[in-house]
């Protein structure tokens, strides 16, 4: 059986593509409007930012030279030894390096527990009044606005120099950052559950323990092991500041011109970051596996 498609008059033909090589002919006019205007935004703000790409073009050789200057000597016929002379300092840096592990799981863990507080009163569909989410989500956005590096510095003046300083900011800007996510997992979870509790006369605390962290738990668990990445990169750079661990230790390799042991820490950094971050991907993963298929 075959069909017969009825075919348009030729002035109604002509009058549908001339419309849609119109609406073509537009939307390709409006695109390339909104390319312009972001190129446009673009150097704007590299201009007003006096980002000067000759500058960066005339000197990457000297980026390139200290690179150099920081790789060791290494040979094939006696690499054991001369990766041995290369880490001669080893045992010293990795306790530094576990005291900066330390100082950032403290850091995610305080800040956590903080958060995890908050978000509850920072989230539309569990708090009704403006006022109590008004003041939970200004707090939480003071804490994530100001950098950690800014905080230690403040700490270092009231506290005095240590770990301690680099736990207490990196604590802070966790709460703020955890607890905004936090917050909006909470805002969209099912509903029903807490309407059922609410309707049988729940208060709020049984409501949130029953209803709520069963459904946001999982994923309560994927923020905070990225935080914690973050904050094994950015308890790093704490030492700059006076926090101690392994960041002092690379500022003062830095400044002394001690170049091999720059390579070296650099190197034991970068690894360590890589393992913490492959374990806590494969950990996520893992708990957020476990949701999909619960």
């Amino acid at each position: 059986m075959t069909v017969r498609i009825e075919t348009l008059p030729p002035e109604r033909e002509n009058t549908l593509l001339a419309a849609y090589s119109g609406a073509v002919a537009s939307a390709r006019r409006r695109n390339l409007a909104v390319f312009v205007v972001i190129v446009a935004l673009y150097l704007l703000a590299g201009w007003m930012a006096e980002v000067r790409p000759l500058t960066f073009l005339d000197n990457i050789q000297n980026f390139t030279a200290y690179l150099g200057q920081i790789l060791p000597p290494l040979t094939l016929a006696n690499l054991p030894a001369d990766v041995a002379a290369w880490y001669w300092g080893l045992p010293k840096w990795l306790a530094l390096l576990g005291e900066t592990i330390l100082m950032a799981y403290l850091g995610t863990l305080f800040g956590g527990i903080a958060a995890f507080g908050l978000c509850f009163l920072a989230s539309a569909n569990l708090v009704r009044s403006p006022a109590i989410r008004f003041c939970a989500r200004r707090f939480l956005e003071v804490c994530r606005t100001v950098p950690e590096v800014v905080f230690a510095l403040i700490f270092v003046i009231a506290f005095g120099l240590g770990p301690m300083v680099g736990v207490l900011a990196l604590a802070i800007h966790t709460t703020g950052a955890l607890g905004k996510l936090f917050s909006e997992v909470v805002e969209n979870i099912d509903m029903k559950p807490v309407e059922g509790l609410t309707g049988t006369g729940a208060g709020f605390l049984e409501t949130v323990r029953f209803a709520v962290v069963p459904q946001v738990l999982s994923n309560f668990a994927s923020y905070a092991l990225l935080r914690f990445e973050i904050n094994v990169r950015g308890a790093g750079v704490m030492g700059f500041v006076g926090a101690g661990g392994i960041g002092q230790e690379f500022l003062v390799a830095i400044r002394n011109f001690y170049y091999s042991d720059v390579s070296a820490i650099l190197v034991l950094i970068i690894l360590t970051v890589v393992a913490i971050d492959l374990a806590t991907e494969r950990l996520r993963h893992h708990l957020l596996g476990r949701e999909a298929h619960a």
